[in-house]
């Protein structure tokens, strides 16, 4: 009676030390992956930047005389001078092992901070929309709205307003014209912003 006993102990002992050992494997061999990957990046040497898709901010076609004694848009529209200045350009989702890869490591720092005036950028339009639809300018905000998505910004709350000003503009059938620019962005937020879309049109 022991003995069998005893034997299938040892037989279950053997099998969790294969799976614990195959799990294990499994485990690291994503992250090896990943150090082989980024060893290969970092000896990626400098490369062009030709074909960036740079981001240009069309102050001219954007409601900079609305408000713009208000300080808050004052400074919304300050920054905005500022960053038509600097090269922008939208990295969203992209790792940075990929951006050297692509580019070179050499390049990792300036575009950096090509993404960080992007950052800038997406945030300020959002808030500048938001404060001209609180202060009732409301074709304004949708104008500010509409530029920031062109450029994928990946903030739902842009998505959002403006699905709400379509609907109240009475045009839902705009909503539609978003999702091709919501599919393609990579980010985590990519599946929030398709469910506001869809909810929007119900």
């Amino acid at each position: 009676m022991i003995f069998p006993i005893l034997t299938s102990c040892i037989i279950f002992i053997i099998w969790l030390s294969y799976e614990i050992s195959k799990s294990r494997r499994k485990d690291e061999a994503p992250i090896k992956e990943f150090w082989a990957k980024e060893r290969l990046a970092n000896n990626t040497q400098k490369k062009p930047l030709d074909d960036i898709d740079y981001i240009t901010i069309p102050i001219e076609k954007l409601p900079v005389d609305i408000l713009a004694d208000d300080p808050q848009i004052s400074e919304y529209l300050d920054i905005l001078h500022s960053l038509s200045e600097t090269p922008i350009a939208n990295f969203t989702g992209i790792s940075n092992t990929d951006l050297k890869l692509k580019y070179g490591a050499p390049n990792l720092d300036l575009l950096s901070r090509y993404d960080q005036s992007y950052t800038v950028l997406a945030r300020t339009l959002n808030k500048w929309a938001e404060y001209l639809y609180d202060k009732d300018y409301v074709k304004e905000a949708r104008q500010v709205l509409e530029f920031a998505v062109s450029t994928k910004t990946d903030i739902s709350a842009s998505y959002r307003l403006l699905c709400k000003i379509y609907r109240e503009e009475r045009s839902p059938e705009k909503i539609k014209e978003l999702y091709p620019i919501a599919d393609s962005i990579t980010s985590a937020t990519q599946k929030t912003i398709v469910r506001i879309l869809q909810e929007s049109e119900l």
